[in-house]
Parts: C-alpha cells; sequence; structure tokens
C-alpha cells in the first residue's frame, strides 16, 4: 500500500500543512503528474482544488517537470530543481527522479488553486 505526505501550501496565506494520505486514498494519486489538478476531497480537504507542484522519493531526489515518467536518472542540470550552482555556468551531473507520481515517491508537494 502507498502512503505519501502531501505537504498543501495556501498562496494567499503563505503557510504549509502536511497531510499523511495512505491506503485507498493514496492510490487516487498514482499516476498524477506535476501540473495536473485533483479534487481535494482525495486527501481530506474538501472544497478545494489543488494542483501538484512536486515532490520527492525516498532518497531525496527531487521530481523534475520536464522528465516524463517516474524513474530515476542521473541529468546534467545548470538550474533547479536538482540543483543550484553556486556560480553561473556551472553544470553537474545529478541524481533526479521524473514528472509522474509512482509508489517510490515519498512527499508530495501541492499548491491550493481554488476554494469554493
Amino acid at each position: 500500500m502507498p502512503e505519501f505526505k502531501v505537504v498543501v501550501s495556501d498562496p494567499k496565506t503563505g503557510k504549509a500543512q502536511q497531510v499523511e494520505v495512505k491506503g485507498s486514498r493514496a492510490e487516487a494519486l498514482i499516476g498524477l503528474k506535476i501540473g495536473d489538478v485533483f479534487d481535494g476531497s482525495v486527501i481530506g480537504l474538501p472544497g478545494k482544488k489543488l494542483m501538484v507542484t512536486g515532490g520527492s522519493g525516498r532518497s531525496g531526489e527531487p521530481m523534475r517537470p520536464d522528465l516524463p515518467g517516474g524513474a530515476k536518472r542521473r541529468l546534467l542540470l545548470s538550474r533547479p530543481p536538482g540543483y543550484h550552482p553556486p556560480k553561473r555556468g556551472m553544470r553537474k551531473r545529478k541524481l533526479v527522479r521524473g514528472n509522474t507520481i509512482t509508489e517510490d515517491i515519498v512527499q508530495i508537494n501541492v499548491k491550493i488553486i481554488e476554494e469554493r
């Protein structure tokens, strides 16, 4: 059974709250991609529309919106997410994860886009 920590950010107040999702509710999140919108009742926040903004895997690797699928890859990065270069022009090969939520994801970041 999948288990996720969902961090819900509210852009209006600037605050975030963490919600643990297990079982059949968590299965509803599998297959969503970064940028997808879903109903908040899936994670226990009825009346809100939420958009997936990112997440991270078991070993801390971040999800990248430009990498399709849910597999881990070592990419040469020059900008976030996944690498923040200390000097302009620096590049580094880092381990990142694709943009699709799988069972290997531990944390999912979402933001509220609509409240009813």
